[in-house]
């Protein structure tokens, strides 16, 4: 890790650092910054900061957590986190995960899964995997054990697992999942790993004995999101980063709501 981040810093000036962090807060949220074209590259380059903007994402959604926690009860608070969540992240991921539902449950071949994928008309599957899975999200969030913790870690470990996504073997080798992959290189998993552990390992020291468990948890979810997606399709494409976000969050909340 030290090895990839003195390389890091050794071809990252500080301008295009910032200009780095801002591209990733433009494509993971809806927070101010400035705008740019897409660029598969460029945004995958910007992948290392990809868990501080995580981390960011998850400050306000504690932020929210404790302003609602003062008026409502935990489920209504949860929700409302839930709620906040979607209009950060502009509900990016969660289109991911509906095409997938769509396509992956589909009985026909994988080609055709792909077609469904790219359709950018909701099926059933998808309005009921989403719906599900918001449900499941709310629950997580309102029998969370420690909220701090949960909230933190969730959105940092989903989007280094969506790096190590992007990294298998693809289902359409010219999609725009193709270019971002290319541009994941060493250096930028280095960094990003870097970065993810750092909280962990702060939590952990505070006496957080779920914070590893959780870790092993969004690892999981992505293998399983990975191994789905290479059985039904082939490979992975850009949907299948949005689903490894989304079930790696929920991995990582459910350790947390874990009696």
């Amino acid at each position: 890790m030290r090895i990839a981040f003195r390389a890091w810093r050794s071809r990252c000036g500080k301008r295009e650092g910032v200009n780095e962090l801002a591209t990733a807060l433009a494509f993971l949220t809806t927070l101010p910054a400035p705008a740019a074209p897409y660029d598969p590259a460029r945004f995958a380059r910007a992948g290392r900061w990809y868990p501080l903007v995580g981390l960011l994402i998850g400050g306000l959604l504690l932020a929210v957590h404790w302003l609602a926690g003062l008026l409502f009860p935990p489920l209504l608070t949860a929700a409302l986190v839930v709620t906040a969540w979607v209009g950060i992240t502009g509900g990016l991921h969660l289109d991911g995960l509906a095409d997938c539902c769509d396509g992956l449950f589909a009985p026909v071949d994988p080609d055709r899964r792909l077609a469904i994928m790219r359709d950018p008309r909701a099926g059933a599957f998808a309005v009921v995997g989403v719906a599900l899975f918001l449900m499941l999200k709310v629950a997580a969030v309102a029998a969370l054990a420690t909220p701090v913790s949960g909230l933190l870690l969730a959105p940092v470990w989903a989007r280094w697992t969506l790096l190590l996504a992007a990294k298998q073997p693809r289902a359409r080798p010219q999609g725009m999942g193709a270019g971002f992959a290319r541009g994941v290189t060493p250096g930028v998993l280095g960094v990003a790993f870097t970065m993810a552990l750092a909280p962990s390992l702060a939590l952990l020291l505070l006496g957080d004995w779920r914070a590893p468990i959780a870790i092993l948890a969004a690892h999981g979810a992505t293998l399983a999101a990975v191994l789905l997606a290479r059985a039904r399709l082939g490979g992975v494409t850009g949907d299948v980063f949005g689903l490894v976000v989304e079930i790696s969050e929920l991995a990582v909340l459910l350790v947390y709501a874990a009696g």
